[in-house]
């Protein structure tokens, strides 16, 4: 495990511990977020605690093309039960996401802090949102990373019954032609449900290896 300074630098994902811990401290200025990113890394902790940059193995990622849709959800999206926007309100998505209690975690991993980043990510065109409608309410959304061909899913929240799986659906069929792949981080039986697989991360950072994603900055 590597101690970061604030140098602005991260030491090669293949030197994480097994639970996928590859360094702590640093900061969470925007310009190192994007670089973790780009590296195929990502912040997680609780408040309170030193900032933990984590590349676990393997990777849980979607490819768009194997999106599975249930009949159930497909039924809602043909009968327009829910409207879609993007981009219209990403700091009440995220502030949505850090209230949503989760099980086995007792508090957030998303902190004040992560959440004035992520909107200072988002006035830049690189932190991306997607907002649920029901009757003109916001009923679900979730928030991530646009790496150009990569988006790196953060977090979800629903307030009914199945609107963070039809807007990311939604999102997803619109975007297929677009991503790569959607990185959703560590595996999760809901996201599975939906065509996610694990895949080695070597062959994740690959994905990474892409022009558009290097040449994305923070200005």
């Amino acid at each position: 495990m590597y101690l970061l300074n604030q140098k602005l630098i991260f030491p090669d994902i293949s030197n994480a511990d097994p639970n996928g811990l590859l360094a702590i401290g640093g900061d969470l200025s925007p310009q190192r977020l994007l670089l973790a990113y780009q590296s195929g890394i990502f912040p997680w902790y609780n408040s309170g605690e030193i900032i933990q940059w984590w590349s676990p193995n393997p990777r849980f990622i979607l490819y768009p093309q194997h999106l599975k849709i249930s009949k159930n959800t497909h039924k809602l999206l043909k009968n327009n039960y829910f409207q879609f926007t993007e981009n219209q309100c990403f700091e009440q998505v995220i502030q949505y996401c850090s209230k949503i209690k989760r099980k086995g975690q007792s508090g957030t991993w998303i902190t004040s802090e992560m959440i004035e980043v992520y909107c200072l990510l988002h006035k830049r065109g690189i932190a991306k949102s997607v907002e649920v409608w029901k009757d003109n309410q916001l009923v679900g959304g979730f928030y991530g990373i646009d790496l150009m061909t990569i988006f790196c899913g953060e977090s979800m929240f629903s307030l009914a019954s199945n609107a963070s799986k039809c807007g990311f659906s939604y999102f997803v069929n619109k975007y297929t032609k677009k991503y790569k792949a959607i990185d959703c981080q560590i595996y999760s039986s809901y996201l599975a449900q939906l065509g996610a697989v694990e895949i080695p991360r070597e062959k994740f950072k690959e994905l990474l290896d892409d022009e558009a994603v290097k040449n994305l900055h923070f200005k």
